[in-house]
Parts: C-alpha cells; structure tokens; sequence
C-alpha cells in the first residue's frame, strides 16, 4: 500500500510531474541560460506570501535537494503591515509547504499609506531596501525575487506605452547600493497562467498585495482606478486575439536588440543621441 503523502509532498511531486514542462522546466531552463545560481552562494529567497513567491520557495527548496551545485537558501518574508487575517495566511501556508520562513517586520504600509496617488513604486522601494539589507545580515550574497515571464512582458511594454523608454526587467542584476549582492529571478520563463494553474490544482489559497491602496482598488473597480499593469495585462490579453505569440515575440525582442537601427539608448547612465552614434558609425567607414 502506497504511502499517503503530506501536503508539502504532494505539492513537490505536481511540480516535478503534472507541471515539469510549464513550471520545472522552465524554472532550470533560465537558472541554467542565465547563470543565477552559483557554487558558493547563499540565497535569500524573498517570499511575500502570494503566490508567485511561494512557488519560487518551493522550486529553491527542491533544487537544494538535488542540485550538484554546493549553495544556501534562506526563506525571508517581511511583513510590511499585514492584518492578522494574512499574516496568519503566510504562516499557515508556510507550515502546510514545509517551507522555513524568516519572518521579520516593517512599518511599510502606514508609510506609503500617507503619500498621494498611487504608492506601488515607493511601496516597491522600501521593500527592496529592507530585503537587501535583511539578507546582507544574513551572509547572503543574492536574493531572489519571483517576477515571472508574464512580469517581464507587461513590464517591456509599461515602458513604452507609460515610460517612453525601450527597457526590460534583466534576469539577474548587482545592487548599486548593497555592496556583494545580486538580484536574481528564477521564475523569469515561467508564464504566470503555469502558476495559477499549478495553485488550482493543488487548492491552494495564497495572499494578494493586500495594501490598503489595493484594497481601495478593488472596492472602486472602476478603469481609472486601474494600475498601469492591469491594463497593460488587458491590452496584452486583447493582442493574443489576433496575435497568439505575441508575448514570446515581446520577450525576444529584448533578446534581439537591433543597436544599429536605434535612434538613441542610454548605457553606463551616458545618453548617447542619434548624432553622436551615426557620426561614430561614419567615421569608423
């Protein structure tokens, strides 16, 4: 008579079997393209309770099981403010996935709270802060985060339709401010429907961002309460209609810049104009 499995098991064994192909594959796909897991390093895995960071948790915690690389992982989550109600729901769900939390507190929430407008970039900021900082007290030499395929498309488009920039959100990244830490992501193939997918199939229940400005948001869903990443998730959405591959042909794109055909870029924090490049393109002839 087979073994009953825990909760934990047998959500381990649907990523590594019923989502091998659109998860775990995935997962090792870009952890291997793009290098973000090395010998040596100690990992501060950043876990906000929602559901993309607590299936990274347990992608992290699988790997170290049987990954030849010799690293360390440690399992953060800060709470910014949570009520009761979801924090509890992080710790519950973090004790039915056996995953370790670290957990440690912030005032985030009642800070961003005051500003105008919206908050989510501030909110954003100081999180990234407290993670570093948390993680370098720690001996970790990365942390990782759990922005997702879906994250990196809506984010390239954000940037041209609101930013009037071309940019991406890089797979791995050094920190300006945190002197021997890198940022790494690897969920950063995984589309973000494998992830809900993978959640339904297990009855899972995970937090949102559950801050009081999104809290507003949902109780006034109106569309000029809309975040500019919903809507950008809208468009997207409207343009798989006609377009089916346009996602993957958004995420080749920055992988296939075409430098000679820009009329101007930023590098090293230097602008460089269209003159300056076409004149350097002259004289190199």
């Amino acid at each position: 008579m087979e073994k009953q499995l825990t909760k934990a098991q047998f959500v381990e064994r649907s990523l590594s079997k019923r989502f091998r192909k659109g998860i775990w594959a995935q997962f090792i796909g870009a952890l291997k393209h793009y290098n973000l897991v090395e010998e040596g390093d100690k990992i501060a895995v950043c876990v906000s309770g929602g559901k993309d960071s607590m299936c990274l948790a347990k992608l992290m915690q699988m790997l170290k099981k049987i990954s030849k690389v010799n690293f360390d992982v440690v399992y953060l989550c800060m709470d910014p403010g949570y009520n009761k109600e979801n924090r509890k729901k992080i710790e519950d769900n973090a004790k039915l996935l056996d995953i370790p939390l670290e957990i440690f507190e912030t005032d985030i929430f009642n800070t961003v709270a005051s500003m105008g407008g919206s908050p989510c970039y501030m909110c954003a900021r100081m999180r990234r802060g407290y993670l570093y900082s948390e993680a370098q007290k720690r001996g970790c030499n990365k942390i990782a985060l759990a922005h997702h395929f879906s994250d990196v498309i809506e984010t390239t488009l954000m940037g041209m339709l609101y930013g009037a920039q071309i940019q991406t959100m890089p797979p791995k990244l050094i920190s300006k401010n945190f002197e021997g830490l890198e940022l790494i992501r690897p969920l950063y193939c995984v589309h973000e429907d494998e992830i809900k997918a993978w959640v339904n199939y297990n009855d899972l229940e995970f937090i949102n961002c559950a801050c009081r400005f999104t809290e507003n948001c949902e109780l006034q869903p109106d569309e000029s309460s809309q975040s500019a990443r919903k809507k950008t998730k809208h468009l997207i959405e409207q343009l798989k209609k006609t377009i089916p591959a346009v996602e993957e042909h958004i995420f080749q794109s920055v992988h296939n810049v075409q430098l000679d055909t820009l009329v101007g870029l930023k590098y090293g924090g230097k602008n460089y104009d269209f003159n300056e490049l076409y004149n350097k393109k002259k004289k190199s002839k």
